[in-house]
């Protein structure tokens, strides 16, 4: 019977190919009229180590992983050991092994799945220029039914521009590896599918939040590169040039986070993008823009820690000095998409925000967002740009912190006549001027969570979806397999509604209630060891007594299947 979706993994050590060729596997998926996810393994080396393109093709649009992949193609079983448990397998799977590589590894064999063998480097061998990697992928086209012709045309928009010699090449190793495919075993097959005419992007998260920074009204970016964060930068660089703003690279994320500042200061919506280790030395000047109301974004994309940890690796584990890791009271955003299409807008909401309301916002993004990649239909147009309040020259009795009815004061861009103030990390009263009063710190300190907490989300503090008892309550990349496990279990007629958090901080307790009028049970699904999210939503809001969690540190991703066996088990 046809599969929705089919999930493929592409193994080998660095340079076998595997993610060339889960690239060209993926965009043939589109240009078919599928949608698909790739996200991909990897160790910390520079060079070598271990690599792996993990490819889901569907039917219908896609922001999860599946339970188990159903072919695995090895390039070789260099290092496979370090990411086995990553790459989890049924008895209806098939391995692809070239049998020059030897026995099938026990850390693969384990999951007892069927095994084929595919003389890769035999059959490449046998054509001038011929490589392996187009030999597997030509097989799993043939094993899924995926159009050759897709594959074939992808082929040659990538490597038309390297000369006939090397598209012919690989042209033919791929089709070898398709005829070669007929002799495998069946595995699950893509349902013949027609392309429903809609614009496909191929996108990743981190080239999203980079989309979403300049659609949000972005001109000026700082920043230090660093792993999984650095693409947000290398797609901004040239798109900013284009749109009239400018990239700099900083010396480290200390110059970042302080150019940025000053590009505000100046006028200028400013941006930078890092992630854990990088967000830890920017928490100081991060009071500073909090104390002095200056507008900011910063995109974390959170990776395995702490420390240097795991950089390669995707987890939710910076949520706690996201929210919590500035001294003092500190109010400020914390916003995070829940998908890799999610990282547009909620990066753009982020400037909105941030520029409305006159204070740093963080964007909680990871690498498992970041550098995955979403064949996604063409997202909706949003109206949130950035728009600041801006004082008029010669205002008289200018005061740059004026207590107003929103909390919002209008910001002076310096060089306006009449509107001098001191912008600083001190204490202040209205006009700027530092104090230690009591009823200086007081008021200030009210009209800078004031202004977060009075201003309304709408709908866009979380995604809620669903209807029911029982409540799954979960953030970021998560979302993606808690929202298909509650299409599972509404198809097994379990009633639960999903709840994915957008606004972190500022807590909406108001519109948390209003969610879970009816619940009695509440599922909290997170990646991180220590519950943070669990402890972080029952700090701050009224849940139901009876509550349970999954929560994990990456980099094993948490699988619908998982949960689906949790709601059941409750019921």
């Amino acid at each position: 019977m046809a599969a929705y979706s089919v999930s493929v993994a592409l193994t080998g050590s660095g340079g076998a190919g595997a993610m060339t060729a889960g690239q060209i596997l993926l965009d043939a998926a589109s240009k078919a009229g599928f949608f698909g996810l790739m996200t991909r393994s990897m160790g910390p080396q520079i060079r070598g180590g271990e690599a792996a393109a993990l490819v889901r093709i569907s039917t219908k649009p896609i922001s999860s992983l599946d339970d188990h992949y159903d072919v695995l193609v090895a390039f070789d079983w260099g290092n496979i050991n370090r990411f086995a448990a990553e790459l989890p397998l049924a008895a209806s799977s098939l391995v692809l092994t070239d049998p020059e590589q030897g026995e099938v590894p026990e850390a693969i064999s384990v999951f007892g799945a069927r095994v084929g063998e595919l003389p890769m480097k035999a059959i490449s061998g046998t054509i001038p220029g011929g490589r392996a990697n187009m030999v597997g992928l030509g097989a799993v086209a043939g094993l899924i039914g995926l159009p050759i012709d897709a594959v074939i045309a992808v082929l040659t928009a990538q490597l038309g521009r390297k000369g006939p010699e090397v598209l012919a090449a690989s042209t033919a190793a791929l089709k070898a590896g398709a005829d070669a495919a007929a002799a495998l075993p069946a595995v699950a097959k893509l349902p013949p599918h027609t392309h429903d005419g809609g614009i496909r992007w191929n996108i990743s998260g981190n080239e999203a939040a980079g989309l979403g920074a300049l659609k949000g009204g972005i001109k000026f970016v700082a920043a230090y590169p660093i792993t999984p964060g650095t693409e947000v930068l290398e797609w901004l660089a040239p798109a900013l040039e284009k749109t009239g703003g400018a990239l700099i690279q900083a010396e480290d994320e200390l110059a970042s986070i302080n150019m940025i500042i000053g590009g505000s200061f100046a006028g200028l919506p400013s941006l930078t993008a890092t992630s854990g280790p990088g967000l830890a030395l920017m928490t100081e000047s991060l009071g500073l823009a909090v104390a002095s109301e200056t507008p900011l974004v910063v995109v974390d994309v959170m990776r395995g820690g702490p420390s240097t940890g795991i950089p390669t690796k995707s987890e939710q584990s910076d949520l706690n000095i996201a929210c919590f890791g500035l001294h003092g009271d500190a109010p400020h955003l914390v916003i995070a998409p829940n998908s890799i299409a999610d990282c547009l807008f909620s990066t753009q909401y982020a400037v909105y925000l941030a520029e409305a309301l006159q204070c740093p916002a963080i964007v909680l993004s990871d690498q498992a967002m970041g550098q995955s990649r979403n064949i996604i239909a063409k997202p909706p147009e949003y109206p949130y740009v950035a728009k600041r309040v801006v004082a008029e020259a010669n205002v008289e009795n200018y005061k740059r912190y004026a207590l107003t009815n929103t909390g919002v004061s209008p910001m002076a861009v310096p060089g306006t006549p009449g509107c001098n103030y001191v912008a600083d990390g001190l204490e202040h009263n209205e006009r700027g001027i530092p104090s230690s009063q009591a009823s200086d710190h007081q008021s200030q300190l009210d009209k800078r969570a004031g202004k977060l907490d009075a201003f309304d989300y709408e709908d866009h503090w979380a995604d809620v979806e669903g209807e029911g008892e029982v409540a799954i309550i979960t953030w970021g990349s998560v979302t993606g397999p808690v929202r298909e496990a509650l299409e599972r279990a509404h198809a097994a007629g379990v009633k639960a509604k999903m709840i994915s958090l957008r606004v972190i901080m500022p807590v909406q307790p108001a519109k948390m209630a209003e969610a879970l009028k009816g619940v009695k049970k509440v599922l909290v699904v997170e990646q991180t060891h220590s519950q943070q999210f669990y402890k972080f939503l029952r700090g701050h809001y009224d849940l139901p007594a009876d509550l349970q969690v999954v929560s994990r540190p990456g980099p094993l991703p948490i699988r619908p299947a998982e949960i689906v066996s949790r709601l059941a088990a409750w019921k």
